[in-house]
């Protein structure tokens, strides 16, 4: 019997605005917060934790938005996003501008209110470096990458500093394996969309300088993020369950990665690499508020 091919929900405004926000990204986001406010020393009320969380949802969505608006005309040039709402034409750059301002405001608002002025600082600081930093630089270098994972960390840093109202040493190694796992994350991405990125202009590590060298970025950052991981464990932050689970989700990511040195690994083993990616992260954070539950 012949399968009913799946229909694409039809346009609406409302969904297109919601498009707009890159609700999966949004919502890992918000998910890696959840984490940092879970692990912080301290406490937080009710309506502190649904004012941060609502608070992060809001600046990451503006960053995506306004990401968007800026980037509309190269999104034309993309299999990938040329059906996005505004390089189809079914909304203008300046209704996207103005939504990625509005729900940003409101989110340090929120932030600022809800949580305390300094969460709502890094927050501003991270729609800041990704929309105006990491945005245009990614037509200009493959340093691009790392620039941006500076703001794509910052979420379970600002739910650390939600609870804690400070910035230290176990914040910042939440903050660093998120930036770390961006790397290899989003290298992975490249290797199987490299003739999308040369077309639109985009100038990642495999377009310029070739598969084997982003390969290589992948892996350096990937070898990385399994010491950074496990630091939690001796600043007191998490137990022998994480160690665990942290040891065997780096050492299988890394092992993933190294997969993709061997012949013939190609589009197959990239896309293999990015859905792994999509485990690890929120594998380790389940593990992480595990660790915290079993304690």
């Amino acid at each position: 019997m012949r399968k009913t091919p799946k229909t694409q929900p039809e346009p609406s405004v409302f969904r297109d605005f919601v498009a707009l926000t890159k609700p999966s990204i949004t919502m890992m986001c918000v998910l890696m917060a959840a984490g940092g406010i879970g692990l912080a020393p301290g406490t937080i009320s009710g309506w502190e934790l649904i004012s941060t969380l609502a608070g992060i949802a809001l600046i990451v969505g503006s960053a995506n938005a306004l990401n968007m608006a800026w980037e509309h005309e190269t999104d034309k040039l993309m299999q990938r996003t040329k059906k996005r709402p505004l390089p189809a034409g079914r909304m203008s750059v300046k209704a996207a501008w103005t939504f990625g301002a509005m729900i940003g405001m409101a989110g340090l608002w929120m932030l600022c209110v809800g949580a305390n002025p300094q969460a709502s600082l890094i927050g501003g600081l991270a729609i800041f470096a990704y929309v105006f930093v990491y945005t245009p630089m990614k037509r200009v270098s493959p340093l691009a990458l790392l620039i941006g994972s500076f703001p794509g960390a910052a979420p379970p840093l600002i739910g650390w500093v939600a609870v804690t109202g400070t910035i230290d040493a176990a914040g910042l190694v939440l903050f660093g394996i998120v930036m770390l796992w961006q790397i290899p994350h989003f290298a992975a991405i490249t290797l199987f969309r490299k003739h999308d990125y040369a077309q639109a202009g985009i100038r990642t590590t495999a377009v310029v300088m070739g598969d084997m060298a982003a390969k290589l970025e992948a892996l350096i950052y990937s070898s990385l993020l399994v010491p950074v991981s496990l630091m939690l464990v001796p600043l007191g932050v998490a137990g022998r369950f994480y160690f665990v689970v942290s040891l065997a989700l780096g050492l299988m990511f890394w092992a993933i990665n190294i997969k993709g040195f061997m012949p013939g690994a190609g589009d197959r083993w990239a896309r293999s690499f990015f859905k792994a990616s999509l485990v690890y992260l929120p594998l380790l954070t389940l593990g992480l508020l595990l660790d915290v539950f079993l304690q």
